[in-house]
């Protein structure tokens, strides 16, 4: 009996070998801040619940929503002084295709004297220094349209980043408190992606090939998980050592240990 014991706890340890990792999120994330500005709210009641799209943190953007308004009154009274312009470089058109005719009749006549003459081509070429002057102010009218609604996105990203929220995941935690000034890569918040879970595990270098191929057996329990990924690249930490990770269902409690044995097929 005891000979057919040691045979069966020599024949498993050949064919699984046993991990132990902790239940963690699927992703935590490190926020940090992409503007400068006050800390005006924080939803502390939310540490530890899951965010909806409300921000969570907000950072005064009081001027930047006044700068918006302002841009897009400008953006209408510009495109409404390009509208004009163009009516008026549609007039300037027909006016200069009418003067040239003129011009070119006149432009042989011995009835008409050299003055005459002169005066016909000087207005001539006013006109069409009024056209093209007219061109001009359109086309710097219209850069300037460009640079206002490059500026308007940019304060419309800046609004954004100012008002953080993260639908779906759960606030770990915040880092700032209301009346603080934050800068460019001010630590903000935590926050995990609860919706899956995953578990790490350290492989040894013989087991990397054919462990995508093992059944995983999670606290005694066969399931049908399968490794997610492996690096072939030895860890920094655990020497001689393969980080794999195994994406599982969300349970009720993370940061649990689990015992994760790999089991041949």
């Amino acid at each position: 009996m005891k000979i057919l014991t040691l045979m069966l706890l020599m024949s498993s340890l050949l064919f699984s070998k046993v991990y132990y990792s902790k239940i963690e999120p699927y992703e935590v994330r490190n926020i940090s801040s992409n503007v400068s500005g006050l800390v005006e709210f924080i939803d502390e009641d939310m540490i530890g619940k899951k965010l909806s799209s409300k921000a969570y943190i907000r950072i005064d953007s009081e001027l930047d929503a006044k700068e918006l308004k302002y841009i897009k009154d400008k953006l209408l009274y510009l495109r409404d002084t390009v509208a004009v312009n163009e009516s008026m470089l549609e007039n300037l058109k027909k006016s200069l295709i009418r003067k040239r005719e003129n011009y070119k009749q006149i432009e042989n006549l011995k009835i008409k004297s050299r003055i005459e003459k002169d005066r016909e081509f000087y207005d001539l070429v006013s006109s069409e220094n009024s056209y093209l002057a007219t061109q001009k102010e359109i086309n710097s009218l219209k850069t300037q349209i460009t640079d206002l609604k490059l500026r308007q996105a940019q304060l419309i990203r800046t609004v954004k980043d100012k008002n953080l929220s993260a639908k779906g995941f759960i606030l770990y935690s915040i880092d700032v408190k209301v009346g603080q000034v934050v800068g460019m890569s001010t630590p903000l918040a935590r926050i995990a992606d609860t919706s899956r879970a995953i578990l790490t595990i350290y492989l040894d270098e013989v087991d990397v090939t054919d462990a995508k191929n093992r059944v995983v057996i999670i606290d005694g329990k066969k399931t049908n998980y399968k490794i997610s990924r492996i690096l072939n690249i030895a860890d920094s930490k655990n020497i001689s050592k393969y980080m794999a990770q195994i994406i599982i269902k969300s349970p009720k409690i993370f940061s649990k240990l689990a015992k994760i044995e790999l089991e041949e097929k």
